[in-house]
């Protein structure tokens, strides 16, 4: 009889190479016309934050916008990135909302065109006056080259923005071809599930751990905020049925009271960085209540409801308004309590609340954006003043978030598609309004009509 040849089995090796040869055949796109203009960039945020047009390609270099785009996909946030040279198929007055609409997805989108740069966001992941103040600092912190700035304003904005990346992203490589990820992700499903897995929750531990750090630096203090309080009632030492006491005397000490609770208890439930704003917006009504007590007990004028004390809100809500500039930066109003208003007149440095840094103890102002929410809570509430309050410091417009007040603005229902998801051309074009005139010389304020970069 003639013997039979055995089939001979394929190894593991030979099953994965013929998989991925599957895989290429199916997946690799067929050359097809490159986009131009606004539509190019758009195809290309689709699958990637950050895209340079080859003409920019020196002002922001390969491995800068590597590095870049790695950021905004660490975070997981939906922050688009360009840089395009001026010519006439960026038009200034238009690209911005042209970028947007083409592509359709809802998010921020910072644009550097030349030597310009302006941002736009969907109200739902950044409110209008957060992006115009976040730019105006941007543009007038000196940092003129495209790598700087656009680190600059990606490193708060991340901070701010609402949503999630698209799940576009995640589908392509940094470079856009989809190609190699598919083939990659071929070769995940072959060798096990477990990897893959194990590359998706990646992102979310490094956000969670970064969380985690500025929270307990928050908890450390506002726990110093929430004693100081609790000493400020001690030190009233008020007493219901003490003679003289009237019913509003005793509503404003238990509104006080109320008040030292209740940010305690929210403070012991805050499991997020955004979850210390309450706690704040608590401890500065209680302090009203307690400076409105000690007025009537006193038999003088019932304080005005003003700001906290800008230099320390410990200090109690402020008085007045002086004129105040921080160390390299112009004088601008900030409200204040009357002994720093004194200290300040006078030439001396206010009291001003340090917390630790990696640097040593610092001012708040000065110690990077983690304290935003801490701040957002005392002074979220008055967002036309907070608008120049700190342009110059490290901790710039970050307090006027979206989640730091709730501005007229932000007017949409809460069912608006958020910053994950595909939304077209279906958008508020005053979203993405603002001059893009001045350089880095100018703010961000004005209409979105023409104006040069």
């Amino acid at each position: 009889m003639p013997v039979r040849p055995r089939a001979v089995r394929p190894g593991p090796a030979t099953v994965l190479a013929g998989l991925l040869i599957a895989l290429a055949a199916v997946l690799v796109p067929v050359p097809a016309q490159a986009a131009s203009g606004t539509g190019a960039v758009a195809d290309a945020l689709k699958k990637s934050p950050v895209y340079v047009d080859p003409r920019a390609e020196s002002q922001l270099p390969k491995p800068d916008a590597e590095a870049l785009a790695k950021k905004i996909r660490d975070a997981d946030k939906p922050v688009f990135v360009a840089v395009l040279p001026q010519g006439a198929d960026f038009p200034p007055a238009t690209v911005l909302k042209d970028v947007r609409s083409l592509t359709g997805i809802t998010g921020l989108y910072a644009i550097r065109l030349g030597d310009g740069f302006n941002a736009g966001a969907d109200r739902q992941v950044m409110a209008k006056n957060a992006v115009d103040n976040l730019v105006g600092a941007v543009k007038r912190s000196g940092t003129h080259d495209a790598t700087s700035e656009l680190n600059s304003f990606v490193d708060q904005a991340l901070h701010q923005a609402r949503g999630k990346a698209p799940s576009s992203w995640s589908s392509t490589h940094g470079d856009g071809s989809a190609t190699a990820a598919w083939l990659a992700v071929g070769g995940v499903l072959v060798v096990g599930g477990g990897a893959g897995y194990v590359l998706l929750r990646r992102s979310r531990k490094k956000r969670e751990e970064r969380e985690r750090a500025e929270l307990d630096a928050l908890r450390t203090v506002v726990d110093e905020d929430i004693t100081a309080y609790g000493e400020e009632l001690d030190r009233l030492a008020f007493t219901p049925s003490e003679p003289g006491a009237t019913d509003d005397m005793r509503k404003d000490y238990e509104h006080a009271l109320d008040a030292y609770d209740k940010a305690k208890e929210q403070m012991a439930a805050a499991r997020a960085p955004q979850d210390v704003q309450p706690v704040t917006e608590t401890l500065a009504d209680g302090r009203f209540a307690l400076a409105t007590l000690e007025a009537r007990r006193g038999g003088r004028l019932l304080p005005e409801r003003r700001l906290p004390c800008f230099f320390d809100p410990r200090h109690g809500p402020s008085v007045t308004d002086v004129q105040w500039a921080p160390l390299g930066g112009a004088p601008r109003p900030v409200p204040a309590c009357a002994s720093d208003t004194a200290r300040v007149n006078s030439g001396q440095d206010p009291e001003a609340r340090m917390v630790h840094t990696d640097q040593g103890p610092q001012p708040y102002w000065n110690a990077g954006p983690a304290y935003a929410p801490w701040a957002g809570g005392y002074f979220g509430g008055a967002a036309g003043i907070l608008g120049g309050l700190l342009v110059g410091t490290m901790l710039g417009s970050l307090i006027s978030a979206p989640s730091a007040f709730a501005e007229s603005s932000f007017t949409g229902p809460e069912s608006l598609p958020g910053g994950d998801e595909a939304s077209g051309s279906d958008f508020n074009p005053s979203d993405f309004s603002g001059s893009f005139g001045g350089g880095f010389g100018g703010d961000s304020g004005g209409d979105f009509g023409g104006g040069d970069w």
